[in-house]
């Protein structure tokens, strides 16, 4: 039974017992901003086991994309080593939230293992927790196992906790044994043998207590089941191999690594190692890119860089001199696309990322190895055995390694790393990250938005098609962060109700603001904000009278602002279209922001946009304004809007429906946002800025409507002034600036020719006041020069004269003491010009420096100048 297969019958099993079938969410985990990457199936369901969430469904199932390779969670440095370690897998899971419990769960578990699954009962074991006797019956009594084959084991293994306080309970897993050939051996091998013979492929978590403060556990009124099996370790077993890399989900990805490196899986260990390094961390790669993580050097950009470096060293070890990433990307979507369609859109942009990150990483690889094997060269040669941290911090800071290929590559050696060291050196940058990392960037939902929709609240969007009405009633109020019947006036507050035509900020749209009316009350509504998936919070305060739960009032969002709003998001898709068409089709949105005064739209790219190109995409995004075509909108199911080809956001959270904007063939997008009903609504767009933002993301600003039009005004009339100051017409103002500025450089470089003569003929002035000081020619003099420049120019001039000796000159630049020193060649041997600055510099309140034959110096005691050009003779006497 291939993996697929295996994923398909275990969410129809679910299904089947009335399980909703959610999909995967992100490997951005949107619901715990707190963790680093989803690690596990209950993450996008955390607020349902909090209680802060009620869906329309107590039941659900999951394939669940995971990463653990960063946080708690981190099993990037086993993996190679082991046979089950992964950073990306997929967990299978089904959850009920108040619903069924442990007779059920237990019951469903052992069912599809063995009669969906057809394992052999005598070679599954179960273990439980210590104290869940009741666990222990229902797999004795009810299942049959018998209690040989239930292993009671303690809180480390079998009690789970969400955190230090909150949500906990039992578990109970389930392993298989994969026989007495396998392991140890040894007749005593257990459960909690590490030997591998025991393989735990499905873990069952009982949620029925709340732990407090002081570590009391008190039943919870409704408890939860969350359970949790490997994809892969199923299908290893399913297949009758002992490892997850031996399953058919990694044959076609070791194949791919055989016939690029020339090496053979299971002929080598070392090799192996290497291979599976490559096979699961080109797993990882793909759809951690795929969900809009990019390689930086903080957060989660940083484990993926970790992750993708760790790779392209496994490749050298295997001769792969070159890069060879980015051609994984097609081979891992091949395996996965059927279950997860959305890769085949990204793989373009997925390999440009990898290809990109790889040839950055192969500039600074044979540097840093060569630095790290002559170090490790050096050491056993002293027959030392640690790599000091300074060098480990200067592979990381200036070569880009992470400290575990360092510590690899040391381990190869039998040597180890300075660890302390490395830390002392690297606190500043972690100090610096620990600051930057701020979770998800996703806030928190607040509790008394999750109190409200727990009372039943919802709202319903009635604001698409231009509508900018409605009337509704009230249905909950908040004044003070606290619920209220009503709000008066001069009070601020936050009104909710059935429906409302105000859009709520999401998706880079900002919320919409108006007045909401009831009699001779006046509410003004400065924002609006959708808190969660169906609930809108209006913001704002009380203008007269006053307003009360039960309500029923008229809504009415600002017309004006509300339409250039919709021009600029409709704006927003003409332009990523018009981007792909010249750009690639690459191009995805990584971000946005649509306000009524202008767009911003941040996508992924890897070059500077060119000038030119920015003018065609204008123009081709303004001949589809000017087509005026139709905006259609529809509602699909998610799967079949994505089969449809529409554009979707990286790593937007889309439901079981979703909304396609389609503008004629041009443009089809899933979009929650408000938009112009014909693409001529749009007026015509302008760019007005690009930027890089990050590594591989650019940003476009533009403006739409009545601000594109005031926008060239501006720009007119700025030209006609600029036109005006140099006397010269509007069109014709580069032809006359290029004349200017050519004018201006000749007469620099005559200015420029008249000082070197002026310096010439006071250079000449100069050589009467040389003083011969024991054999040798001194000018030490006080000169007038406007800059360093033309001092150093007098300078070279007066040296030149002399042809054997010391000058030193001073000069008052502004209000600045400035001086120069320069000996001959042939007195460098007897004389140092930055030695001798170096000595004189702090008589004018200053320091300086430089070479034996020249140095200078400056400093804030002009007023001291004499005084240090008369230490010369002394210096010179002396020595």
């Amino acid at each position: 039974m291939t993996g697929s297969e295996i994923r398909e019958k275990f969410l129809e099993y679910f299904k089947e017992r009335g399980h909703a079938v959610v999909a995967s969410s992100s490997l951005i985990p949107r619901e715990d901003p707190t963790l680093l990457f989803t690690n596990a199936g209950m993450v996008q369901f955390k607020s349902l086991f909090l209680g802060q969430e009620k869906r329309d469904y107590k039941r659900a199932t999951t394939s669940q994309k995971c990463v653990r390779a960063g946080g708690k969670h981190n099993d990037l440095e086993n993996v190679g080593f082991t046979a089950r370690h992964h950073t990306f897998f997929e967990m299978l899971g089904n959850f009920s939230f108040g619903d069924y419990f442990k007779d059920e769960a237990i019951a469903w578990g052992w069912d599809f293992l063995v009669n969906v699954m057809g394992l052999p009962e005598d070679r599954l074991w179960v273990s439980v927790f210590r104290d869940d006797d009741e666990a222990f019956e229902i797999w004795n009594k009810k299942i049959g196992v018998p209690a040989e084959r239930i292993v009671r084991m303690g809180e480390k293994d079998n009690f789970w906790m969400m955190g230090d306080t909150g949500p906990c309970g039992p578990c109970s897993e389930i392993y298989y044994d994969l026989g007495k050939d396998v392991g140890c051996g040894r007749p005593e091998c257990n459960l909690e043998c590490e030997c591998g013979r025991y393989v735990e492929i499905w873990n069952l978590v009982f949620t029925q207590y709340n732990r407090d403060e002081s570590g009391t556990l008190t039943p919870l009124p409704k408890p939860n089941i969350d359970t949790g099996m490997g994809l892969e370790r199923l299908a290893a077993v399913m297949q009758g191999v002992e490892s997850n890399y031996d399953c058919d989900l990694f044959r076609n990805i070791l194949l791919h690594i055989e016939g690029v490196s020339g090496r053979k899986y299971k002929d080598n260990e070392d090799d192996d190692i290497s291979i599976k390094v490559i096979a699961d961390h080109c797993r990882a790669i793909t759809f951690l890119i795929s969900d809009g993580v990019l390689p930086s050097n903080e957060g989660r950009g940083y484990v993926l860089r970790r992750i993708l470096r760790r790779a392209a060293r496994h490749g050298k070890l295997l001769g792969l001199g070159r890069p060879f990433l980015h051609d994984m990307v097609p081979v891992v979507i091949g395996e996965m696309k059927g279950f997860y369609p959305e890769l085949i859109d990204k793989e373009s942009y997925v390999r440009k990322v990898v290809i990109n990150e790889e040839q950055r990483f192969m500039e600074t690889l044979d540097a840093g190895l060569r630095i790290l094997n002559d170090e490790m060269e050096s050491l056993e040669e002293r027959g030392e055995k640690v790599i000091p941290g300074g060098i480990v911090f200067k592979l990381y800071d200036t070569f880009g390694f992470p400290t575990d290929l360092t510590g690899e590559a040391a381990m190869s050696r039998g040597m180890s790393l300075d660890m302390e060291g490395f830390e002392k050196s690297m606190e500043a940058q972690r100090q610096k990250a620990r600051e930057a990392w701020k979770g998800s960037g996703e806030e928190e939902v607040a509790d008394v938005y999750r109190e409200v929709s727990m009372d039943g609240t919802k709202t319903e969007f009635v604001g698409y098609e231009g509508n900018t009405e409605a009337t509704a009633r009230i249905v909950a109020i908040l004044k003070d962060n606290k619920r209220a019947d009503t709000l008066a006036e001069g009070e601020r507050g936050e009104v909710f109700v059935e429906k409302t035509p105000f859009y709520g900020e999401i998706g880079g749209q900002v919320g919409d603001v108006g007045i909401i009316k009831a009699g001779s009350a006046l509410f003004d509504v400065w924002d609006t904000q959708k808190p969660l998936d169906d609930l809108f919070t209006h913001i704002g305060k009380v203008k007269r009278g006053t307003l009360s739960v039960g309500e029923t009032v008229e809504l009415k969002t600002d017309e004006g602002i509300r339409r250039a709003i919709e021009a600029n998001h409709s704006g927003t898709h003409v332009l990523q279209a018009a981007l792909k068409q010249v750009l690639g089709d690459h191009i995805k949105q990584s971000g946005s922001l649509v306000n009524a005064e202008r767009l911003r739209f941040d996508f992924t790219h890897f070059a500077k946009i060119e000038d030119d190109e920015i003018k065609e995409v204008e123009h081709i995004a303004n001949a589809y304004i000017r087509n005026n075509m139709l905006v259609d909108t529809r509602i699909l199911g998610r799967e079949e809007a994505m089969k449809t080809g529409a554009t979707a956001v990286f790593d937007e959270k889309y439901g079981e429906t979703v909304r396609v904007v389609r503008m004629g063939d041009y443009s089809m997008e899933l979009c929650g946002g408000t938009h112009v009903l014909r693409t001529g609504d749009i007026g015509f767009l302008k760019v007005v800025g690009e930027s890089s933002i990050a590594a591989g993301v650019r940003r476009i600003e533009a403006v739409t409507g009545v601000e594109a039009v005031k926008y060239a005004e501006v720009v007119e009339k700025e030209l006609k002034t600029s036109a005006r100051l140099v006397k010269a017409l509007p069109l014709e103002l580069n032809k006359r600036l290029e004349k200017l500025l050519k004018t201006q450089k000749d007469l620099e470089r005559e200015i420029d020719t008249l000082k070197g003569k002026l310096a010439a003929k006071d250079s000449s002035d100069l050589l009467d006041k040389i003083k011969e000081i024991k054999g040798v020619k001194l000018l030490a003099s006080m000169v007038d020069v406007p800059d360093v420049r033309t001092l150093r120019d007098f300078g070279d001039k007066v040296r030149d004269r002399i042809s054997s000796g010391v000058v030193l000159l001073g000069s008052k630049v502004g209000d600045k003491a400035m001086l120069l020193c320069m000996v001959t060649k042939d007195l460098t041997d007897r004389y140092n010009a930055g030695k001798i600055i170096g000595e004189i510099a702090p008589v004018v309140g200053g320091r300086g420096g430089g070479r034996p034959d020249m140095a200078q110096a400056g400093g804030s005691k002009p007023e001291k100048l004499g005084e240090a050009l008369g230490r010369m003779e002394e210096i010179m006497l002396r020595d």
